[in-house]
């Protein structure tokens, strides 16, 4: 069911085109559509989020969203699920040349945020970069303050030559940091496993293989989209529930839902036809999130005005 162009001040139910189970010849078999609860929770209230492009759960605030710009000032700003200001933190030293997505991992008994600078639009830079700083928390009338300091920075090369990447997440089964290339078609998986992030400054990535392909602009989607048709299908973000059981990847049109079976990692996953929801509706959406308890996603968008919407996967 094709989403129109238009805001949620109420939930609404609707369907996910159907992915693929297992079994068959390619190992998959048709599932039945599943139905979605999308909403409309409010606004990026923040008038300097204006380019929003990443997004991660805060570990110890159900509710409680950190965001970034995508360029401009290195800072994190705090939001509710709602997109209501809740403060900003500028990340000390740091800079900002293309951030795109942002994860947490971790560490000891405590959770750091993992910015991911991985932009690369014409695929020349020599590396990028993931900076690493603690998740911060609330503060008087419970707002985000102050600075956050670096902990930890990461130079990162691909393999096989520079690319554009937008989305990157925590993988919990194998804990690693996983980026998904942008361009590809069909995108590309790459990962940097945990300890090697934390314990050098220099490394590079391990290409893990290329996931499903996202579908392809319809002549439907061109009628839309227009002269942004060709972008439509490329993956510009993606998230892993905290149990590790799902992800999502999000394109301008769709979002993808992925289902890990037990006991496999998330390339073989990954490589299974997935659900799609097409939406929820926003001109250029670029940043998901999975709430603190997984029970949600969260998306919200780079243009501004910028919709924040929750999505409910009602499984029976």
């Amino acid at each position: 069911m094709h989403l129109k162009k238009l805001l949620f001040s109420a939930s609404l139910t609707i369907f996910l085109l159907p992915g693929c189970g297992q079994q068959a010849a390619d190992n998959t078999v048709e599932s039945d559509p599943q139905p979605v609860t999308v909403e409309q929770m409010g606004y990026l209230a923040s008038s300097q989020l204006t380019e929003a492009s990443g997004m991660q759960a805060s570990h110890s605030r159900n509710g409680d969203f950190f965001v970034h710009n995508d360029d401009g000032l290195p800072v994190i700003y705090a939001i509710n699920q709602a997109g209501s200001n809740l403060g900003q933190l500028p990340l000390v030293p740091a800079k900002n040349k293309d951030w795109e997505d942002l994860a947490a991992i971790p560490v000891g008994d405590s959770r750091w945020l993992v910015v991911g600078d991985i932009g690369d639009n014409w695929a020349k830079r020599e590396f990028v970069k993931l900076y690493f700083t603690a998740e911060p928390e609330t503060g008087e009338h419970d707002r985000y303050a102050g600075n956050l300091e670096l902990q930890h920075w990461l130079e990162l090369t691909y393999p096989d030559g520079p690319r554009d990447c937008e989305s990157m997440a925590y993988d919990p089964v194998g804990d690693r940091i996983l980026l998904l290339s942008k361009r590809d078609k069909p995108p590309r998986l790459y990962a940097v496993d945990r300890e090697t992030a934390l314990a050098r400054n220099q490394a590079e990535l391990e290409f893990l293989g290329l996931i499903h392909p996202m579908r392809p602009p319809a002549p439907a989607d061109r009628a839309h989209w227009g002269g942004r048709s060709d972008w439509i299908s490329q993956p510009t973000g993606m998230d892993i529930s905290p149990d590790g059981k799902e992800a999502v990847v999000l394109t301008y049109r769709s979002l993808y839902r992925f289902r890990r079976q037990g006991g496999e990692d998330w390339l073989s996953a990954l490589q299974r036809k997935p659900d799609e929801l097409i939406g929820p509706p926003a001109p250029q959406n670029e940043a998901v999130a999975f709430s603190s308890d997984g029970e949600a996603v969260f998306v919200t968008t780079e243009k501004i005005p910028a919709p924040v919407f929750r999505i409910v996967f009602n499984d029976e």
